[in-house]
């Protein structure tokens, strides 16, 4: 029996009477989140699902990946869902996450994050677009999105000082530490993408720390699709994942030192990625946007962009796109 208790906390179910569960229905599908501050906002995911008179959800912060929600309620008509319930971290005492959401109109949910005595942090969601749509039938010719030679079309996320993208000597697009990420300037809707990676060999010295090599490529600056490894700990935080949600398939190792080939279609919400000719995922829908996203807009076109924040080392090279002809 505790063992079952203990399931239910991990997995953040909240069983309804089925009062309670009819009045949860309004809520229910994938909600596209703006949260503010008096200072800053940022993109965050929610979805809400219930089956057999049992709620629950699962959230995508700011960063990191997609997880489960501690519970799910509704009272007097306003969700209540509680994002992590707090405790003991670090000698300190952390209160929960709570949003406390109500409906405004059908495809609207506003409301207040409260954490302890902060409420002063705004929540506004809209309903998430299916985006379903066929794969084109033509596709344009490709047409490259580095030249080689400088970093035109491409522009640094964040304070472009600290920007340590280059073009090697090579004629590679080089990010020569961490630093800001890097997007393309022009945005995009369905597109065919072809990019080659190579991953730094992340062998070093004895006695000194040893960094992973740890990329992404973002899809219309939504959608991660990890390059290189955050460590073996997660299969859906490893090279070829869609970030938090699908391992890729085939157990392909990082490849470090060596050039990795990858075809990404992205069609609406749903990709298919081939990597040295191994398909990772095929026609895979993406439930939602990924941790490090520009917005939650995701209907709306939007950049490729490359990870650069984490470790630098990463080289990028032969990137071209085609779009849906007309």
């Amino acid at each position: 029996m505790w063992r079952c208790l203990a399931a239910l906390v991990v997995l953040g179910v909240t069983s309804l009477s089925a009062a309670e569960t009819e009045s949860v229905k309004p809520f229910l599908g994938r909600w596209d989140f703006t949260v503010s501050t008096p200072t800053r906002s940022w993109p965050q995911w929610l979805e809400i699902t219930e089956k057999d008179g049992v709620a629950q959800g699962r959230v995508q912060p700011e960063g990191g990946p997609v997880r489960p929600v501690a519970s799910v309620a509704v009272e007097g008509g306003h969700l209540i869902v509680t994002i992590g319930k707090g405790g003991q971290r670090q000698g300190r005492v952390v209160p929960a996450t709570v949003w406390d959401l109500s409906l405004d109109g059908s495809a609207k949910l506003v409301g207040l994050q409260k954490q302890g005595e902060n409420v002063s942090t705004k929540l506004a969601g809209v309903r998430a677009p299916d985006l379903k749509r066929p794969e084109p039938s033509l596709w344009s010719a490709p047409v490259a999105l580095f030249n080689g030679k400088d970093l035109t079309g491409w522009e640094p996320l964040g304070d472009a000082a600290k920007s340590h993208w280059v073009v090697s000597k090579s004629g590679e697009l080089f990010n020569e530490a961490r630093g800001p990420n890097i997007a393309t300037t022009p945005k995009f809707d369905d597109f065919k993408l072809h990019i080659e990676a190579n991953c730094p060999d992340p062998a070093v010295p004895a006695g000194e720390k040893q960094e992973f090599c740890n990329s992404g490529i973002y899809l219309r600056g939504r959608y991660e699709i990890q390059v290189g490894s955050e460590g073996g700990m997660d299969p859906t935080h490893e090279m070829g994942a869609v970030y938090g949600y699908f391992p890729a398939r085939g157990a392909l190792p990082v490849g470090a030192g060596e050039w990795q080939i990858l075809d990404i279609t992205f069609v609406g919400r749903t990709v298919t990625v081939i990597r040295n000719g191994v398909t990772l995922h095929d026609q895979q829908e993406i439930p939602g946007i990924t941790g490090g996203a520009l917005d939650s807009n995701e209907g709306a076109p939007g950049p490729l962009f490359i990870q650069g924040d984490h470790v630098g080392g990463m080289k990028y090279r032969n990137i071209t796109i085609s779009v849906p002809a007309k």
